[in-house]
């Protein structure tokens, strides 16, 4: 089948979306699928406001309609609500044809958060985005759910996967630092709810991993705590491996990749009982779901890393890109 994704998130973006649609795209391919991908790095590009190291394409005019058009696609997917997702939109529209989106970020919990924006107005220009889209994917049940209790309809399952050979575990020792160590991965920002996670009363260490708009006032005012950057590939996974538990504070992320990355890594998790969270944690011997995280933080330091690597080992990308396909192939 020949494919086409359509979105505004891309290398060299650091984030759950760009690494979702990276292994996708690689497995598609490793699948015989031919997958073209139209991105803000094929444009000229500016920095979205408040997110600096997102770039946002402009000057588009007609060029993802050549690019879409010489491609000749049997399915369109649009990955996003930015500038190329809605010309992709358009094109599709304007000559009749299927496509599917996908629901990765939830805009209306970030823009309150962010602006102060309404929820419902957020939601109910969506609502329109998506509502032509034959198929909107989400990663869980419970993003699903809560979709449709907004008047998404067609709203189909898109599970994630984990890189295992990347994210395993390795030596503790590599963090230095007085234990238990408590680590938390991804961007530091206010939507985030990062506070939660710096504010707890916990022994040891709290080490933050990753770069931010929230960084500098965090820095200030939780002199305790580590921060260490933004890092990738093995600089990464070491982090991850060498703490005893993952802190997940957030509680307006549709998934959680770097869930799955920590439990990959032998890492067991604390979170709130919240979308994401609730759908991965499957089970008390994975992580500890309780709205007191300092509660379940305590409690995930009592778990077994093994049973985490275990449990991980049966999320592939693979499965990831069956899943996709499948829901394209329904209306292809």
């Amino acid at each position: 089948m020949k494919i086409a994704i359509v979105t505004d998130a891309w290398h060299p973006q650091v984030n759950g979306v760009v690494r979702t649609l990276t292994h996708l795209t690689t497995e598609l391919r490793a699948m015989g699928h031919d997958v073209l991908v139209i991105s803000p790095d094929l444009f000229a590009s500016i920095a979205c406001p408040g997110y600096a190291e997102i770039r946002l394409a402009y000057r588009v005019g007609s060029k993802v309609a050549r690019m879409l058009d010489a491609f000749a696609p049997d399915a369109v997917h649009i990955s996003t609500e930015g500038p190329l997702g809605i010309k992709g939109r358009r094109y599709c529209l304007r000559r009749k044809l299927p496509f599917t989106t996908a629901f990765h970020t939830r805009f209306p919990e970030y823009l309150k958060a962010q602006y102060g924006v309404p929820e419902a107005l957020t939601y109910a220009v969506l609502r329109r985005f998506h509502g032509p889209s034959r198929c909107i994917m989400v990663p869980t049940p419970s993003m699903q759910a809560e979709l449709e209790s907004h008047g998404f309809k067609r709203v189909r399952q898109w599970t994630r996967g984990v890189d295992t050979e990347l994210f395993k575990p390795r030596e503790k020792a590599f963090l230095d630092l007085p234990r238990p160590i408590f680590i938390n991965v991804g961007r530091v920002s206010v939507e985030k709810n990062i506070e939660a996670f710096l504010s707890l009363d916990l022994p040891g260490t709290k080490v933050v991993v990753g770069d931010g708009p929230a960084m500098q006032s965090m820095q200030a005012r939780f002199k305790q705590a580590v921060f260490v950057g933004a890092k990738k590939g093995e600089d990464l996974a070491r982090h991850y491996a060498a703490a005893d538990v993952f802190v997940f504070p957030s509680k307006t992320d549709t998934f959680g990749l770097v869930v799955l990355e920590a439990l990959s890594s032998g890492v067991p998790v604390a979170a709130y009982p919240v979308t994401g969270p609730k759908d991965i944690i499957e089970s008390d011997d994975l992580g500890a779901l309780d709205d007191d995280l300092q509660t379940a933080a305590l409690q995930a330091l009592k778990l077994d890393g093994a049973r985490c690597r275990e449990f991980a080992l049966t999320k592939s990308w693979r499965k990831c890109a069956e899943q996709f396909y499948q829901n394209l192939h329904r209306i292809a």
